[in-house]
């Protein structure tokens, strides 16, 4: 198959609209056109993971962080990025990454956190905004059905754990067709007046392409009317970090022993407890620092994370502990993601977790 099929199963689950603005996502090296067979999946791209999948003979690696973040003006091998690229280039692998648009979205690294640790009732911390919009279409009252679950299965209609939800008014629409029209219904030049359904739902912005081309096939008319309206509504399936409940309530020694089994910690770096037992927990994969606040709001006990810096400890003033595990312990499984999405979508698609994954930081204890 190509490249460019197992690129369109992991941006059908993590669309690249989600990421970042900072964030370099997507195919980096490569060409999408380019035969494949296999993956290496990674964290992070090093020159032992390019090694890797040359010895290998896999020419795609996808990972979570990429290689490049800013553009590159020299390719003389100074620095490991310029390394990397050029091998790449040299053996003709192609370099994917899938950041921080796997990072927002649930059923994404965050997702993934919660599962390790056993949460339930989770959500998503600090949910998107301007991701929504309404759609609002006139059809005539006897295809309305037709359209309304042509829109539905275009993926409208979802509203939280809710699905195919939609709102209908009745109205009278009116219009007089030019001369050089072919009306479905009226005559040429004289003015008509039809009884039409005017069908509103909410879909994402993603969506709305899918959407737009649902109306346009299966609508009757020649010019058809729609509106399309940005809402501020929170989109619930996307966006940073995630908060849950413990099935039961847990010690902080028992959580700490928990977390140092569930991510192979050697040190956790933490606030001073500031209750008596753990019983909800905000996770955020990579650097969280930024949602404390919002973990403090939605009255978390414990906010799982990593890259606190020193004075950012402070800023939990005795509301919540923070538990800082490591960037690249908090994302370790996020290979796991990659693995679960092509097997499910491509079983005769052979993915590979890299063996040499590991993390750039190593702890000396005396």
């Amino acid at each position: 198959m190509k490249i460019k099929d197992v690129i369109q199963y992991i941006e059908d689950y993590a669309p690249l609209r989600y990421q970042e603005d900072f964030d370099n996502a997507g195919l980096i090296v490569g060409d999408a056109e380019t035969e494949t067979n296999s993956a290496l999946l990674c964290i992070d791209i090093t020159e032992e993971i390019i090694d890797e999948a040359i010895s290998k003979k896999i020419n795609f690696i996808i990972s979570h962080h990429p290689v490049v973040f800013a553009g590159l003006k020299k390719f003389t091998g100074k620095n490991s990025t310029q390394r990397i690229i050029a091998k790449a280039i040299k053996h003709d692998i192609s370099l994917y990454a899938a950041h921080t648009n796997m990072d927002n979205i649930a059923g994404g690294v965050n997702t993934k956190i919660c599962e390790k640790i056993g949460l339930v009732d989770c959500k998503i911390l600090s949910p998107k905004k301007n991701e929504l919009v309404k759609i609002a279409v006139y059809v005539p009252e006897s295809y309305s059905e037709k359209i309304r679950n042509a829109m539905l299965e275009a993926g409208a209609g979802n509203i939280g754990a809710y699905s195919d939800c939609s709102f209908c008014t009745k109205g009278k629409g009116t219009f007089k067709a030019g001369e050089n029209t072919n009306p479905f219904t009226g005559e040429k030049g004289k003015l008509h007046t039809e009884d039409e359904i005017k069908i509103e739902v909410i879909a994402t912005k993603n969506d709305l392409p899918k959407i737009k081309n649902a109306i346009l096939k299966n609508h009757p008319y020649e010019e058809i009317a729609y509106d399309i309206y940005n809402i501020d509504n929170e989109y619930k399936n996307a966006g940073s970090g995630m908060i849950g409940n413990l099935p039961k309530p847990m010690t902080h020694d028992e959580f700490y022993k928990m977390l140092k089994n569930i991510f192979s910690l050697k040190i956790i770096r933490s606030t001073k407890p500031v209750s008596t037992t753990i019983s909800r927990v905000a996770v955020c994969g990579g650097a969280g620092s930024f949602l404390l606040n919002d973990a403090i709001a939605n009255q978390a006990d414990i906010f799982v994370s990593g890259d606190f810096k020193y004075h950012q400890f402070f800023d939990a003033e005795n509301k919540i502990t923070i538990a800082d595990i490591g960037h690249f312990e908090s994302e370790q499984f996020t290979t796991e993601i990659f693995c679960d999405i092509i097997k499910k979508n491509l079983s005769n698609f052979a993915a590979q977790i890299a063996e040499k994954n590991i993390n750039p930081i190593i702890y000396i204890i005396y």
